[in-house]
């Protein structure tokens, strides 16, 4: 799924090749991918034509397009979403579901293979940020983020440091790759008890997180495969960088010990036994 650095190349490409344009056409090929706007297709479709895009802002893994009459264009990538740029000559892509034509020429594709992601309109923005996103915290990245808050919720929870990470109700845009990276930055194991957190080792965890989401962001992003590009159908190559995720077997960077898999939560945690020890009994 596209974390934090993902969705904010393909936000910067929304800027450059959306924001300024009118909405002249909707085409729905998939009703699936509206399924959170509840009044379906043709709703959606009339409440897009005509309306000029104002913006292009995202919260953590979810964007967002306010537009001139005070509504907005909410989008969650999912899985496999993409949004493509292309014109009235450049063919449909492949898994198109949903499209926009812009009065420029240019057409925004929603893309989604596996269709996990969605769009729809909301018309209830406060503060700037739709009803839908309202209960997603604060991003490392976002100017008003504050690390005391955050410091001081997170040892309020009795988990796993990894699962409050993924938690975007408390810290936002940090996916399975970013938490495993930053986790093997500190170093943490990443079922370490959030309750028994020095303040050291959260301040720590908070700048590397900071740091390998912008590391990631210069250089695109990670792409594994072609369901992650940005607007212009680029994949990023942070996957290059990676000291943790998909390392299996592989020397640590750091200490030399071969890196392990472990289950969790339906996908897979990567550390290193040596640098990042599993937590002595009662400290989980």
């Amino acid at each position: 799924m596209p974390e934090l650095p993902e969705v904010e190349v393909v936000r910067l490409g929304l800027v450059d090749h959306v924001v300024g344009r009118t909405v002249s056409d909707v085409r729905v090929l998939d009703a699936r991918s509206l399924r959170r706007h509840l009044p379906g297709p043709v709703d959606f479709a009339d409440r897009l034509r005509g309306r000029t895009v104002v913006d292009a802002c995202r919260r953590g893994k979810y964007l967002w397009l306010p537009l001139d009459d005070g509504s907005a264009l909410t989008a969650h990538l999912g899985m496999s979403g993409q949004m493509l740029i292309g014109t009235e000559q450049t063919p449909d892509p492949r898994h198109l579901r949903v499209g926009l034509d812009l009065d420029d020429g240019t057409r925004l594709h929603f893309v989604d293979q596996r269709i996990f992601g969605g769009l729809a309109v909301s018309d209830q923005v406060s503060d700037g940020v739709p009803a839908a996103m309202a209960h997603i915290a604060r991003d490392p990245l976002d100017p008003a983020f504050d690390a005391e808050e955050f410091s001081a919720r997170l040892r309020r929870r009795q988990t796993g440091v990894k699962r409050a990470l993924l938690d975007q109700t408390l810290v936002s845009g940090i996916g399975n790759i970013y938490a495993d990276e930053a986790l093997w930055r500190v170093p943490l194991h990443y079922a370490r008890n959030t309750r028994h957190l020095r303040r050291a080792e959260i301040d720590a965890l908070v700048e590397h997180v900071t740091d390998v989401m912008r590391a990631a962001l210069e250089q695109g992003g990670t792409s594994f495969d072609a369901l992650y590009v940005n607007v212009n159908g680029q994949s990023g190559y942070f996957d290059r960088s990676l000291h943790a995720y998909g390392r299996e077997g592989e020397p640590c960077d750091r200490c030399t010990t071969p890196m392990r898999r472990s289950p969790f939560m339906n996908r897979s945690s990567f550390w290193c036994p040596a640098c990042q020890p599993r937590p002595r009994q009662g400290r989980w």
